[in-house]
C-alpha cells in the first residue's frame, strides 16, 4: 500500500496536468476556429478555379502542355503534409502511415519513390526510409500562399526534368471536427478535369478566349499547382487543431479518472493507517491493564 504522502502528490500532479491539457484544449478550439474559417473562405476560390481548368481543359489539346504530360510510369513522388507539432492524437502518425503504405504499394511495382516533406513530423516519420528528396519544415504554423508556390515550383521543376513521372499530394483532410482523414491525391501529370452535368447545360456553345487557350493554360497550370498544394496545407492546418481539441480532451477526461483512482486508494489508505493506529491505542491500553 502507498504512503498517503504519496498518493497526495500524484493527485496533484496530475491534477496540474488536467489543468494544462485543459488550457490547450481552449488554445485549440480558438485556433480551429480561424483555420477553419480560412479553410471555408478559399474553397469559393478553389471551386471556380476547377471550373475554369475543366473548361479550358476539356476539348484541348494536353500533348503540348509539359505539366500535362503522361508518361510511362518509373518514379512517384510523394508530397507528404503534416502539421510541425505534435500532441494531436493520431492525425499526423495516419498520414505518415498512408504514405508508407503508398510507399509499399509502389515499390511492390517497381518504381522508384522520392518524398518532399512538409511539417516536422513528416519528416521526422519518413527521414528513416532515406527517400527524403527535399523537406519544408517550420512553415505549418503560419503558412501563406508564396510557401505553397514554392513548394509546387519544387515538384513542378523535379516532373519537368524527367526525374519524376508522377506525383500525389498525402495530406489530412478535414471532414469535421470530429473526422480527420488521411487522404492521397493526384497532383501531377495535370489531368484535364471533368466538368459535370451542371456545368455542362450552363455552357452551350463554343468560347473565344483572348488571348488563345494555349496561353491561358501556361499561365494557369502553375497556379493550379498552387491551389492544390494550398488547399491541401489548409486542410492540414485545420485538422491539426480539430484533432489536437479531441486529444486534449481525451486527455483531460483521462486526468479526472485518474484523480478518481487516486482518491480511492488515498482514502483505503488514510483508512489502514488510522485501524493501525487504532489497534496500537487499543493493544497499549490492554497491555497497561495486564
Amino acid at each position: 500500500m502507498p504512503s498517503l504522502k504519496d498518493v497526495q502528490d500524484k493527485i496533484v500532479g496530475v491534477k496540474k496536468t488536467s489543468q494544462i491539457t485543459s488550457a490547450m484544449n481552449m488554445v485549440a478550439s480558438a485556433k480551429l476556429r480561424g483555420a477553419q474559417e480560412k479553410m471555408e473562405n478559399f474553397h469559393p476560390y478553389a471551386d471556380k478555379f476547377n471550373e475554369t481548368m475543366s473548361t479550358l481543359s476539356g476539348g484541348g489539346n494536353t500533348d503540348q502542355f509539359p505539366l500535362m504530360e503522361v508518361r510511362d510510369m518509373k518514379t512517384v513522388e510523394l508530397v507528404v503534409i503534416t502539421s510541425d507539432r505534435g500532441l494531436c492524437g493520431s492525425f499526423n502518425a495516419n498520414i505518415v502511415k498512408l504514405a508508407e503504405q503508398k510507399i509499399a504499394e509502389y515499390e511492390a511495382d517497381g518504381k522508384s519513390v522520392s518524398i518532399v516533406c512538409v511539417g516536422k513530423k513528416a519528416n521526422q516519420g519518413l527521414k528513416k526510409t532515406g527517400k527524403v528528396r527535399n523537406q519544408f519544415l517550420d512553415i505549418m504554423s503560419d503558412f501563406q500562399m508564396f510557401n505553397a508556390r514554392e513548394i509546387a515550383q519544387d515538384v513542378a521543376t523535379n516532373f519537368l526534368n524527367g526525374t519524376t513521372d508522377k506525383v500525389e499530394v498525402i495530406y489530412g483532410h478535414f471532414q469535421s471536427v470530429a473526422i480527420q482523414k488521411p487522404v492521397a491525391q493526384d497532383m501531377l501529370p495535370i489531368t484535364p478535369l471533368e466538368s459535370d452535368e451542371e456545368t455542362e447545360k450552363q455552357a452551350v456553345g463554343d468560347y473565344i478566349y483572348e488571348p488563345s487557350t494555349e496561353e491561358i493554360m501556361d499561365v494557369m497550370q502553375p497556379l493550379y499547382l498552387n491551389v492544390i498544394i494550398y488547399n491541401a496545407m489548409l486542410q492540414v492546418g485545420a485538422s491539426e487543431h480539430a484533432a489536437r481539441m479531441t486529444a486534449m480532451d481525451n486527455a483531460t477526461n483521462a486526468c479526472k479518472d485518474i484523480v478518481s483512482d487516486l482518491t480511492l486508494v488515498f482514502n483505503k489508505a488514510r483508512q489502514a493507517a488510522v485501524t493501525g493506529e487504532l489497534m496500537d491505542i487499543v493493544g497499549g491500553a490492554e497491555a497497561l491493564k495486564g
